[in-house]
């Protein structure tokens, strides 16, 4: 229940007692010494780093979770803490051969007969696939796991789907090669279908309360404002849901928020 309750505090916008809570079922796991729930509380602790954007601490964590389920014959936590550490590695410029890994481990999770974590984990493979500047995959990764969300309710992690989906749709938009007399028309199209995903995401967080996702969508919101000249509205949009937040300053997504709103003062 400890390892539940920190992702929740995580999402609500309370970062650091998340991870108090996660460190503490750490311990308590490691105190019992039994392989399931030990194997268990490090893939939970790896999702609550790859949450706080800490790709080495994920990495760690998944890598533990990995041995310790190979050892004892622990296939969904193996197959779930391997896609989560090729993000890490992905997120840390290492190994971009890690998107088969990654696909490897899904495939793997579903050979097992659950769908628990599908949409969270294909949005990691989504994350992975934008790094590596693969927009097309990312954004069918993304429209599939918003498809598995909606139809078996885990919608936990659906305000980031959205706001996923709209940054691919700005990145692919740049890369695309095109007559130049299309370029206009490609690009407001897909600004417009960005900021209509970055709209749901915020109106999905704000509904769930998930306070950390709605920081996300703001940001996202607020860069496409600023780069379209509307730095007050992006400002404003931004700062309303950071001057909510009461701990976590040091964590990425705090500090970028901060810089980013001196960025459109």
């Amino acid at each position: 229940m400890q390892c539940f309750a920190a992702w929740s505090l995580w999402f609500l916008g309370q970062p650091d007692q998340a991870l108090h809570r996660m460190e503490d079922a750490l311990t308590l796991a490691r105190d019992l010494s039994e392989p399931h729930g030990l194997a268990r509380a490090l893939y939970f602790a790896a999702i609550l780093h790859h949450l706080r954007r800490e790709p080495t601490l994920a990495r760690e964590r998944a890598e533990a979770a990995i041995a310790l389920s190979s050892e004892h014959k622990l296939m969904l936590y193996q197959a779930h803490a391997t896609v989560t550490r090729g993000w890490a590695l992905i997120e840390q410029g290492l190994q971009e051969s890690e998107i088969e890994g990654m696909r490897h481990g899904l495939a793997a999770r579903q050979a097992t007969g659950t769908e628990l974590m599908r949409p969270h984990l294909s949005a990691q493979l989504a994350e992975a696939l934008s790094k590596v500047r693969q927009t097309k995959e990312g954004l069918r990764v993304v429209e599939e796991a918003l498809a598995v969300a909606h139809s078996n309710g885990e919608r936990c992690y659906e305000a980031e789907l959205y706001r996923l989906k709209g940054e691919l749709l700005l990145m692919q938009s740049t890369r695309r090669a095109v007559p130049q007399a299309a370029t206009g028309s490609r690009v407001g199209r897909a600004i417009t279908n960005a900021e209509v995903c970055f709209k749901e995401s915020i109106k999905i967080a704000q509904r769930q309360k998930a306070k950390s996702l709605e920081l996300r969508a703001a940001m996202s919101m607020a860069r496409l404002y600023q780069n379209q000249g509307k730095q007050q509205e992006g400002r404003l949009l931004l700062a309303q849901i950071y001057d909510g937040f009461t701990e976590g300053f040091n964590t990425r997504d705090l500090r970028e928020a901060k810089a980013l709103l001196s960025g459109v003062s």
